[in-house]
């Protein structure tokens, strides 16, 4: 399968203003991509990238007064399948956790899971552990949070989320992660590209925030915010919660002017030379436009 994915995001400063974008494929990105994903600037703007402490791709900018675009284009082959499932994954003592894995259980900016801990117990105190006790969680969180953008604001904790009931995708996650970690199961944060494939179609696009847990030895994805395997994610950044991993991280003040993501299955073959050359001559700033032999979903 081939998926197209993409960004383009205007920010206007009125003074230099020094940025870390986190908004490349993750290192542990599985697929094959064919072209490049990095974050693309004028050629006022230098760049630098570096990997952080979760294997995430960090580009610097100084971003220069007056309008900058930052975009980037490319296309992904992997297989068809949607997220995996592992019903009989078990829950691991945490003595037999491995060390890289324990932070995973301790509270966090956003996930406060020390203040939920009385909650998540009364909650799934009863469920089987493992994968059922995490598949009860999300399912909880799916059915007890409505989602809407005018939900979301900056400081929101997940305790703030299971009060008011209310949030977007990155609330979702901070609630059933901080619920997972209440009942001792290592949970860390996940972001990328959602398309609709397989799914009717929800408008326009944008990134979306899921969650994974340690089970029976490996990470495995959960998602509230659908509550269903999805197909065609791509992951770019993981985190203990979304202050480890945001989209840009500013140094001064800026505005955005202007956001748009795109993430979309091309259904007919392509050659390589075909899709460099369909992403090369893209139209910047105007509408993707694919070529007559291929299909978007």
């Amino acid at each position: 399968m081939l998926i197209r994915f993409g960004f383009e995001i205007d920010v206007e400063c009125t003074s230099p203003v020094p940025m870390l974008l986190a908004l490349s494929t993750h290192r542990d990105v599985i697929g094959r991509l064919i072209g490049e994903d990095f974050v693309r600037v004028p050629a006022n703007c230098p760049t630098r990238a570096y990997s952080d402490q979760f294997g995430n791709r960090i580009t610097r900018i100084v971003a220069p007064v007056g309008p900058t675009r930052m975009w980037s284009d490319c296309v992904i082959e992997f297989d068809a399948q949607p997220d995996r499932q592992v019903p009989d994954a078990r829950q691991h003592a945490i003595e037999d956790l491995p060390d890289d894995v324990l932070a995973h259980l301790l509270a966090s900016r956003y996930c406060d899971s020390d203040n939920l801990i009385q909650q998540a117990w009364a909650l799934f105190g009863h469920t089987v552990e493992g994968w059922p006790r995490v598949q009860a969680i999300t399912g909880f969180v799916h059915s007890h949070v409505t989602f809407g953008y005018q939900f979301g604001r900056a400081n929101k904790t997940a305790s703030d989320v299971f009060r008011e009931k209310t949030g977007v995708c990155r609330d979702f996650a901070h609630l059933a992660i901080s619920l997972c970690r209440a009942m001792n199961i290592p949970a860390r944060y996940a972001s990328g590209y959602l398309g609709d494939i397989g799914v009717p179609d929800s408008g326009a696009g944008d990134f979306c925030a899921w969650f994974e847990v340690f089970l029976g030895g490996a990470w495995h994805t959960f998602d509230a915010r659908y509550n269903e395997p999805r197909i065609g994610r791509i992951l770019m950044v993981r985190g203990s919660d979304a202050a480890d991993v945001a989209m840009i991280t500013s140094f001064g003040d800026y505005r955005l002017s202007y956001f748009r993501v795109w993430t979309d299955r091309i259904e007919d073959g392509l050659a390589d030379g075909e899709i460099l050359d369909m992403l090369r001559t893209r139209p910047e700033g105007e509408a993707l436009v694919f070529p007559s032999s291929a299909r978007v979903a």
